[in-house]
């Protein structure tokens, strides 16, 4: 029997660049798959020397607080919507008491219910395939009026 993986041409699974999460900043950290959708729980990168860690306000260095769960539509792979689910840190100034959050702006606009790559497809499927908006809700798991 031929062995595919024996020319070195494949590297090992990775979830998170196949789903196109890391344009996103995102890195995938466990997925569920449920009868209607997927769900790929994720954590924001921190890029090596990131100021997310510096209060904006005076200075200091921030304490880990908590974490909130973040939750967007992302692009949907076969014909199961993807939701992200994203683990995001908060954190709270030593000096001024200042909570702020870690930065998801690569991965959506604030308050966003669509990842950029959501958005990204949604806009393809109405323009290029000519699918219609409650079509393109459906496809992304989310309601029509997202």
């Amino acid at each position: 029997m031929h062995d595919a993986t024996r020319a070195g041409a494949f590297a090992c699974a990775d979830l998170t660049t196949f789903c196109r999460l890391d344009e996103l900043g995102l890195i995938v950290t466990g997925q569920r798959l449920e009868e209607k959708r997927a769900v790929l729980a994720c954590k924001v990168v921190e890029p090596e020397g990131s100021l997310e860690r510096w209060c904006r306000r005076c200075g200091a260095e921030g304490v880990p607080r908590d974490t909130v769960i973040r939750e967007l539509a992302h692009e949907p792979f076969g014909w199961r919507p993807t939701t992200l689910r994203i683990t995001v840190r908060r954190y709270r100034c030593a000096g001024c008491g200042h909570v702020w959050r870690q930065d998801t702006h690569r991965a959506a606009e604030p308050r966003a219910k669509l990842s950029r790559r959501g958005l990204r497809w949604a806009l393809e499927a109405i323009v290029v395939g000519h699918l219609s908006m409650s079509r393109v809700a459906e496809g992304l798991g989310v309601a029509w009026g997202t």
